[in-house]
């Protein structure tokens, strides 16, 4: 990493550090206050664990949610979700009049492991989905919101660290997924993931560390597999160990198990950086495991489905030719 992306980058935490701080101590300014988050009628959300959650952690205080109304994407606000300890999914469906694909999608929307793009990353994303066929289940998980620490300038979630609380989370996931296929009308062996930012992390985490349960097993659902059938990482982070070499985040070990992978990102992500798309694509190709990748010249960071007049704005019409490539979605 260059000095001037590792300024870039320590500029941007102290940024998101400030705003956040901004949110639990100011409550207003920029961001519009709100209590925890709830989706909109009549989607509810589904508690992933039946009792006690597994390496609970506490956080500075209760759910709470933001309206981001400065740092715009595409001249809109987005929804920050912060201190989530309690995880949930919620199942999103295509209309009951419309096709329904048997594929399923479980989405993890991005934050840096301290709060959650809900809407940015995550009910943005289902609409896609499930206007395409596809179910969506847009999973909450947990994130603690670590504070910033100034004396080493870094927070505790950041860096290459597995992300255990967020992987408990997603593999229980998988696992009540595929358990209730049959009622959601999904097909369990078209089951996949998307992530973005810190959830492209997550989504190759869970690629790469599906076959053991980080938790005890709690019921039927924790018998299913937790392998993702295919994973798409969007602009994703934690994954590279320098740009000039490409190694990849030994929290990842890519095998030839893993399963097919898109991967899309910007050459001026000044966030994450090219580099974390390159190091766990030059890792899958190593593996042998199906992988296709797109990089462009602009789109910054955190872009999300939401339309500019940039080339970038049209990776999910990618990805659905992707899908029909891998055989889960027919042509």
């Amino acid at each position: 990493m260059t000095r001037r992306n590792r300024a870039s980058n320590l500029q941007f935490s102290i940024k998101l550090s400030i705003l956040i701080f901004g949110v639990l101590v100011l409550r207003g300014g920029a961001w519009a206050q709100t209590a925890a988050w709830q989706p909109a009628p009549p989607h509810t959300q589904i508690a992933i664990w039946p009792g006690a959650v597994p390496d609970a952690q506490a956080a500075p205080g209760p759910e709470d949610t933001a309206i981001v109304k400065d740092h715009l994407v595409a001249g809109k606000t987005w929804t920050w979700v912060m201190n989530v300890t309690q995880p949930t999914m919620t199942v999103y469906s295509p209309a009951p009049t419309g096709k329904n694909t048997g594929v399923a999608m479980v989405v993890f929307p991005g934050g840096g492991f301290e709060g959650l793009a809900i809407d940015l990353e995550g009910t943005e994303v289902c609409d896609w989905l499930t206007s395409r066929g596809i179910t969506c289940v847009l999973l909450k998980y947990r994130v603690p919101s670590a504070p910033y620490d100034w004396h080493c300038k870094c927070r505790p979630n950041h860096g290459l660290n597995k992300s255990t609380l967020a992987l408990e989370d997603a593999q229980r996931t998988m696992g009540l997924v595929r358990l209730h296929a049959a009622e959601w009308h999904v097909n369990p062996e078209k089951v996949g993931v998307i992530g973005f930012s810190a959830g492209g992390y997550l989504v190759a985490e869970i690629s790469t560390d599906y076959a053991h349960r980080l938790y005890q097993p709690v019921d039927a659902a924790d018998q299913e597999s937790a392998r993702p059938d295919f994973a798409v990482a969007v602009y994703p982070g934690h994954l590279s160990m320098g740009t000039k070499t490409y190694g990849l985040n030994p929290q990842v070990p890519v095998t030839r198990e893993t399963p097919p992978t898109f991967l899309v990102q910007a050459e001026d992500d000044d966030v994450d950086g090219v580099d974390q798309s390159l190091a766990y694509y030059i890792a899958l190709q190593k593996a042998n495991v199906p992988t296709e990748i797109h990089l462009y010249a602009q789109g910054g960071h955190a872009f999300g489905l939401r339309r500019t007049t940039l080339p970038i704005t049209e990776w999910p019409q990618l990805v659905e030719k992707w899908l029909a490539t891998i055989g889960m979605l027919s042509n």
